[in-house]
């Protein structure tokens, strides 16, 4: 498999520290998204970030279209939302993919880089992206609905091969030879993994038969590891996108893998026996290495409390000792939780948390996105992209129907210790 990725000639040429004051977020301290400066002796903070940005569309090549001119409404909101929280690196989940970097760089040359609404540009020099099992045909009746064919029976839910796909943007050099994708490892070599049963027999676990099982993967997206080099170390990024866990029956297969697919990175970062049966795209075996810096980045479509969580997924996630939980929040969260009532009302979680606004009255918003660096890194600040109405920023997350998407930026900033000066 081809890997994409492209290093811009050139570093960043506007002044971080002239970069007019950004909005802070709400429900957090007023510096929460101030702009730290690289290369500031032994010590560097960086901003990671995750944003599913609902840039998908319904057709192939009509994001790239979309993209070809500087005038995308959608488009423009989104670019502006990242120009005001700056990330150094960030994950944007349900971008189309289109071989040869097309959608990723006309996203980036004609949006990030102009400024938005008086914002100042953006500059990433390294963007990363790799195919997706999304839309990809299986050749299966994987929904078992007598037919063979379309979005459904797809290795991962999509119209056509690509769709909501993922791209990562960074200020830092992304390690592209180091990188290792896992779209192709099957969901059935996890040990223990939790196969949909076909509730109509009495046989267990056999919603899918052998041949579908031989073809299907674990991850409906993928799951990459891209090391990106900070002062000279490198920091894992740990991108995915799990199937949400909604939009199937009493097999679960959607739930159940939503919860696998999330429980891969758990067992990636253990490293060690747990992760002995992991395999990537290129053949090589194992998780991460003792001691490794991660960050674990995407919408996982789980909250801890409430909607459609299972205990066995996320919770195993942010329980793990090597990965640490910054509880990112805002006050927009909080307030739109209270406005539209409905499930809301009965959640569990702090719904300052919450990252994605569903408006559905039977779910509820949840918490649905994440940014969760290992314990061997310091975390400075956190945050939800989430303003509340009237102040400024919330134009951009709005009501439904959504001007930018349904779920929120997060982000949260680490400190990285003994980099040499730059």
């Amino acid at each position: 498999m081809r890997l994409l990725a492209r290093c811009v000639t050139g570093l960043l040429t506007v002044s971080l520290l002239a970069v007019p004051a950004p909005l802070a977020v709400a429900g957090s301290t007023d510096d929460a998204l101030a702009v730290v400066p690289a290369g500031q002796g032994a010590r560097q903070e960086v901003r990671f970030a995750t944003y599913n940005a609902s840039l998908n569309r319904s057709a192939a090549g009509e994001l790239v279209r979309d993209l070809g001119t500087p005038d995308d409404a959608q488009a423009k909101s989104i670019a502006e939302v990242l120009q005001i929280t700056r990330p150094d690196v960030v994950l944007l989940n349900e971008f189309d993919y289109a071989p040869g970097n097309r959608a990723a760089d006309l996203f980036n040359r004609n949006y990030l880089s102009i400024g938005q609404n008086g914002k100042a540009p953006l500059d990433y020099p390294y963007v990363y992206t790799a195919p997706s099992n999304t839309g990809v045909p299986s050749g299966h009746d994987l929904d078992n609905d007598g037919s063979v064919g379309g979005a459904g029976d797809a290795l991962g839910f999509g119209a056509f091969e690509g769709q909501s796909g993922m791209v990562i943007y960074s200020r830092h050099p992304i390690l592209t030879e180091s990188a290792r994708t896992f779209q192709r490892f099957l969901w059935k070599d996890m040990p223990g993994a939790l196969l949909p049963d076909n509730p109509v027999t009495e046989a267990p676990e056999d919603w899918y038969s052998k041949s579908e099982l031989a073809a299907l993967p674990l991850s409906s997206t993928s799951h990459w590891d891209v090391p990106v080099s900070v002062g000279g170390k490198a920091v894992h990024v740990l991108a995915s996108h799990p199937t949400p866990p909604v939009s199937d029956d009493v097999e679960d297969r959607n739930g159940r893998r939503n919860s696998d697919e999330i429980r891969f990175w758990s067992d990636y970062v253990t490293g060690g026996p747990d992760a002995s049966y992991i395999h990537d795209d290129a053949g090589a075996v194992g998780g991460l290495q003792r001691g490794e810096r991660f960050v674990v980045l995407g919408d996982l479509g789980r909250d801890p409390l409430d909607g459609d969580a299972r205990e066995t997924s996320i919770g195993r996630l942010l329980d793990n000792r090597l990965v640490q939980d910054p509880l990112p929040s805002s006050d927009g969260a909080g307030e739109a939780s209270a406005l539209q009532g409905g499930a809301n009302a009965d959640h569990r979680s702090d719904p300052r948390l919450d990252t994605a606004d569903v408006e559905d009255l039977d779910t509820g918003n949840i918490r649905a996105d994440y940014v969760l660096p290992s314990s061997t890194l310091q975390v400075a600040a956190a945050g939800v992209f989430w303003p509340r109405a009237g102040m400024p920023g919330s134009e951009l997350t709005g009501i439904f129907p959504f001007p930018t998407s349904d779920h929120r930026l997060v982000f949260a900033d680490v400190t990285l210790h003994g980099l040499r000066r730059r």
